[in-house]
C-alpha cells in the first residue's frame, strides 16, 4: 500500500497556513512511525499502549489548545487537525488525547485556582500524569442532570460518593475530574480526586467489541474524602461538565474526519490492487460509485471541520455548531468505514486491514460525547426553538 498522503481531492490543505501544516505532518508520521505498528497487539489485546502516552507529551499533542502553564496554546484549528491524524490511526487514540486535553486540562485552566493550575496542567500536558472525566453513571448517560454520585461538605473538605461508568483512561488515571451532587444545595460540582485517595478505586469494563485499543472502565466513590481545594471553584451547575464536552465533541467532529479517510484510503489501495474477472475491481462502475460517494463525503466533512475551527478561533464557540458537526462527521465516518469494509470483501473483517476496526470503534463514538440522537435534538431546538427532550 501507498504511504498515506491524506484526502487532499479538494484541495484542503490549500486553506491551511504553514504551522498547521507542519503540525499535521508531524502527527501523521508520529502515528505512522510509533502507533500503527502498535495497534494490532493492543487491539488485539483490549489495552491501550501506554508506552506512547510520554511521546505525546514530548510532541505537544495533549491539551494542545489549553492556555495554561506548561500548555502548547495553539489554535483550534491545529488542534483539530492533530485530532484527525490521532483517529486516522485509532478512535481509541484521539479519546486519550480528547479526554486528556479537553476533559481534564480544559476546565482546570478555565475553572481551576492558580495553585491547580500549576499543580495538575504541567504534568498532564508532558503526559507524567494521566487524567480521565467523571460524568457519566449506569443509569444517566444523555441525562446527567439525574446523576446519582453525591458530594457533601464536611469540614474544611469533601465526602464525594457514587460510580461512574463506561470513563475513558479510567484504570491509567493518576486524577479524575469527578463531577457530584451537592446534599445541601443541590449544585454539581467539579472536584480533582487522585488515584490514591482513601475510597476511591477504579476497574476495568472487559468484553469490547469497540474501541478495544483504549482505556475504559468505572470509577467508584466510596466515601472518598478531598479538601477543598481540590474543587474547582470557577463554575457550578450542569454549565461545568457540559462546557468540557463541548471542547470534546469539537475534536470528535476533526477526529471522524481521520478515521474516514483512513478507510477510504485503505478500500482505494485495495480496489485498484485486487482483481476479479481479470481486472482490478477498481475498474467496475459500482466500486468507483461507492469510491466517489466516500471522497464527495470526506471532502464536505474536512470543510465542514475546518470551518468550525476557523469560528472557534475567532470567538464563535456555540454548542449547537459543535453538535451539528460532531453528528454529521461521525454519521459520515461510520458510513464510509462500512462501505470500506464492504469494498474489501472477506479481508475486511480481519484485523489485516483498518476499516472493520474504525467501523466498530465509529460505533461508540456516535454514542459517547453526547449520542446521534440528542445532537439530533439540539440541532433540531436551534431550527425551531423548541425543545423536544423536556
Amino acid at each position: 500500500m501507498k504511504p498515506y498522503q491524506g484526502v487532499d481531492f479538494f484541495k484542503f490543505s490549500h486553506l491551511l497556513g504553514d504551522e498547521e501544516r507542519s503540525v499535521q505532518t508531524m502527527v501523521r508520521q508520529f502515528v505512522e512511525r510509533r502507533f500503527l505498528p502498535l495497534v494490532k497487539e493492543h487491539h488485539a489485546a483490549g489495552t491501550f499502549p501506554g508506552e506512547l502516552i510520554g511521546e505525546l507529551g514530548e510532541l505537544g499533542l495533549l491539551g494542545p489548545s489549553v492556555q495554561g502553564p506548561g500548555c502548547s496554546g495553539l489554535s483550534y484549528t491545529t488542534y483539530g487537525l492533530i485530532c484527525e491524524e490521532l483517529e486516522r490511526g485509532d478512535s481509541g487514540l484521539r479519546s486519550f488525547a480528547s479526554v486528556q486535553g479537553s476533559l481534564v486540562m480544559w476546565p482546570i485552566s478555565v475553572y481551576g485556582t492558580d495553585a491547580q493550575k500549576e499543580r495538575y496542567l504541567p504534568p498532564l500536558a508532558r503526559g507524567e500524569l494521566v487524567g480521565c472525566f467523571g460524568l457519566t453513571e449506569a443509569g444517566h448517560g444523555s441525562d446527567p442532570a439525574g446523576m446519582e454520585t453525591r458530594c457533601t461538605r464536611d469540614g474544611d473538605g469533601w465526602v464525594i460518593t457514587g460510580n461512574k461508568m463506561w470513563i475513558t483512561n479510567a484504570t491509567l488515571a493518576d486524577v479524575a475530574l469527578v463531577w457530584a451532587r451537592d446534599t445541601d444545595d443541590g449544585k454539581v460540582r467539579g472536584f480533582l480526586i487522585e488515584k490514591d485517595d482513601a475510597g476511591y478505586s477504579a476497574q476495568a469494563i472487559h468484553g469490547k467489541f469497540s474501541l478495544r485499543a483504549s482505556d475504559t472502565g468505572e470509577l467508584v466513590m466510596d466515601g472518598v474524602r478531598v479538601g477543598d481545594e481540590r474543587r474547582l471553584p470557577g463554575v457550578e451547575g450542569l454549565k461545568g461538565p457540559l462546557s468540557c464536552l463541548n471542547e470534546a465533541r469539537y475534536g470528535i467532529a476533526w477526529g471522524a474526519v481521520g478515521a474516514a479517510s483512513d478507510s477510504y484510503h485503505t478500500a482505494l489501495e485495495y480496489a485498484l490492487e485486487r482483481e476479479q474477472f481479470d481486472r482490478p475491481i477498481a475498474s467496475f462502475q459500482l466500486t468507483q460509485a461507492k469510491l466517489a460517494d466516500m471522497v464527495t463525503s470526506i471532502v464536505k466533512g474536512q470543510l465542514l471541520a475546518l470551518q468550525l475551527g476557523r469560528l472557534k478561533d475567532s470567538g464563535t464557540n456555540d454548542f449547537r455548531l459543535v453538535s451539528l458537526a460532531k453528528r454529521d462527521n461521525v454519521r459520515m465516518a461510520l458510513d464510509v468505514a462500512r462501505t470500506a469494509r464492504a469494498i474489501l470483501g472477506a479481508a475486511g473483517i480481519t484485523d489485516e486491514h483498518s476499516p472493520g476496526r474504525h467501523m466498530n470503534n465509529l460505533e461508540s463514538v456516535l454514542t459517547y460525547e453526547g449520542t446521534h440522537e440528542i445532537h439530533t435534538l439540539i440541532v433540531g431546538q436551534a431550527v425551531t426553538g423548541i425543545p423536544a427532550y423536556r
